[in-house]
């Protein structure tokens, strides 16, 4: 199984940006599909998360409302639409599969995720 995240960049503070981590080999099923992010200096934090069957989504507060996580089933991809960006969104976004569905109170749990994207860098700059 492997994880493949792009769409990383430079953007202007207010701009939008769309990452994407398509998964080969597994079809995404009962499966939660997630971005974490990890700002220089800081630990890696859960930004997004997304049940692949049924497509309940789970956001940090710090990016509610701002944030979208989408999912393609039929191209085994999914997609975070990050629009009003701020500096501070500035970070490497991983994506990350679990094999399972995950509870609310297990979303934010790295070790619950079985694969990891090679992260893709975002940059939020004027």
């Amino acid at each position: 199984v492997q994880l493949q995240a792009f769409g990383g960049g430079l953007a202007q503070p207010g701009a939008p940006l769309r990452l994407s981590c398509a998964v080969s080999g597994h079809t995404l099923s009962t499966n939660t599909m997630t971005w974490f992010r990890q700002a220089p200096g800081n630990e890696r934090e859960f930004v997004a998360g997304i049940r692949w069957s049924g497509g309940s989504k789970y956001y940090a507060e710090s990016v509610k409302g701002r944030f979208t996580i989408t999912r393609d089933i039929a191209k085994n991809t999914v997609y975070l639409q990050m629009n009003s960006l701020k500096p501070e969104d500035t970070a490497v976004y991983y994506c990350a599969l679990s094999m399972g569905s995950l509870r609310l109170s297990s979303l934010k749990q790295e070790h619950r995720y079985d694969y990891w994207g090679q992260g893709t860098l975002v940059t939020v700059s004027s």
